[in-house]
This record gives C-alpha cells, sequence and structure tokens, in this order.
C-alpha cells in the first residue's frame, strides 16, 4: 500500500533566481517542506503558505525520518537540501530510511530526486570557467570521513593534475584543513598556482577572490566559501576589466589579426 510524496529537491545556492523550473514547482504543490533551518528560512519568503518543519545542523537523520513520517501520512513532502540533494545532500540517506521504513511497515513510498545548482557549478560561473576540463569535487569534512581518507583523495587529484574544487573548507574546530590540502597540491603544483574562493554563492554578499595556491594556503575562509584549485592549465584572464578564472578545454584555433 503506498502512502504520500517524498521529494527531495536541491534548491541550489539559496537565491529564487537560480532555483530550477523543477524545485520551484515541486515546492509549489507540496503540502509540507522540510529542511535544515538555513535552507527553510532561504525559501519560506517565496512559499509563505507551506507548512515548514526545520531541525538544527548534524540533525540529517532525524530530518529525513521526519519526512518519511510526514510522508506516511499521505502528505506530499519536500525535503529541502542546497545546491544539489544528491552531492553531499540528502538523497541516500532518504533511500536507505525509506527502505528500512517499507521493509519494517510494507507499506511503500513514492520518492523522486529533484536535482539542484552545486556549488562547484554556481561558484565556477562567479569565476569564469575553471571547470571546462575534468575535475574533481572533495570535502574536506571529517564528520563522515576520515582525514586518513580525505588526504589520499587529495594527492590522488592533485598528482593527476585535476581541477580540484573544495566543499567544507574550514571550521571552528578544522582551522588548519585547508592548509594541509594546500600543502598536498603544493608538492605537485607551482606556489604561483592560480586558484580562487567564492563566499556565499547566490546569496547576499557574494564575493571572490583570484590568488594563488600559495596565498591560498594562508587563506582564513569558512564553511560558506567554495575552493577552486586549477590546474597545470588554469590562468587568469582579464576580461571587461575583471579578472576571471579559466581552464582551457584543449581546442585549437586560428588567431586573426585585424589588418
Amino acid at each position: 500500500m503506498e502512502t504520500g510524496i517524498l521529494q527531495v529537491v536541491g534548491i541550489g545556492p539559496g537565491s529564487y533566481e537560480m532555483m530550477t523550473i523543477q524545485c520551484v514547482k515541486a515546492l509549489e504543490n507540496c503540502d509540507c517542506i522540510i529542511g535544515y533551518e538555513v535552507y527553510t528560512n532561504l525559501v519560506k519568503e517565496h512559499f509563505p503558505q507551506k507548512e515548514f518543519k526545520s531541525t538544527s545542523m548534524r540533525k540529517e537523520e532525524g530530518r529525513c525520518r521526519l519526512a518519511v513520517e510526514e510522508a506516511s501520512k499521505g502528505k506530499s513532502v519536500a525535503l529541502i537540501c542546497s545546491g544539489d540533494c544528491g552531492v553531499y545532500g540528502m538523497a541516500g540517506l532518504i533511500y536507505e530510511i525509506a527502505a528500512e521504513y517499507e521493509s519494517s511497515s510494507g507499506r511503500k513510498i513514492q520518492i523522486s530526486i529533484i536535482p539542484g545548482i552545486t556549488a562547484a557549478l554556481s561558484g565556477g560561473a562567479v569565476l569564469g570557467a575553471p571547470l571546462i576540463h575534468d575535475f574533481c569535487v572533495i570535502s574536506l569534512s571529517d564528520l563522515m570521513t576520515p582525514w586518513e581518507k580525505i588526504e589520499k583523495r587529495l594527492e590522488a587529484a592533485a598528482s593527476a593534475d585535476f581541477c580540484a574544487v573544495l566543499y567544507n573548507p574550514m571550521s571552528h574546530k578544522r582551522i588548519d584543513y585547508l592548509f594541509k590540502a594546500c600543502k598536498i597540491f603544493l608538492k605537485n603544483r607551482s606556489e604561483n598556482q592560480p586558484c580562487a574562493y567564492v563566499r556565499n554563492i547566490g546569496r547576499e554578499g557574494e564575493e571572490y577572490k583570484i590568488l594563488s595556491l600559495k596565498e591560498l594556503a594562508e587563506s582564513e575562509l569558512d564553511m560558506f566559501c567554495t575552493v577552486f584549485i586549477g590546474n597545470s592549465q588554469t590562468r587568469i584572464l582579464e576580461i571587461n576589466g575583471e579578472k576571471k578564472l579559466v581552464t582551457p578545454r584543449g581546442y585549437v584555433f586560428e588567431t586573426r589579426h585585424s589588418s
């Protein structure tokens, strides 16, 4: 027997303009919106008529169980995540908890995943075109992954000349993790390697800075920053008076000079 509908929705960076049409329709048509309190506050003004249920940081399992519980009552529920719900989001955990619920109750929940714009893409657009070639995304948070494993992934990315996007670069408890990550990249890259970070992507106070790998290692950032480390081909170009971070794809084209 089926119960309600549960949609896991990526809302993108946070601004209404950067939500997908599919995301907006899902939030317009649902009965209840559930999420981390920071994210529910970002969407409340656009969907004031909805029922909202919020939880605090590090309550991911409880948030997902609440979403399943509300859907089991026959409601249409939207569980929201920032960025894309399938990139460090709630999509995987929802499937695990829903499978447990179906096994124990014999009832089924209709689940759908609504993708959103993750910080690697929205932040990359702010910077220019840093991810035109192969790249990887690595979180520096060790809440779910031991630092030793994160180090191995950083070493592999650095040695393979990937462009790298670092999520969760620094927190009050992890003040030196970005420095450690940069040291790993400095074993394989020049200290002048073009890098950048973007803070508050798509939100009030958005800002970015393009800097060298050496300067990045000395920077004090926070959880609202996304870090970009270029590969050996990444360069800084000045367009219309603004510096942009660009990684060439490798196209060969004829340079034309005006007569």
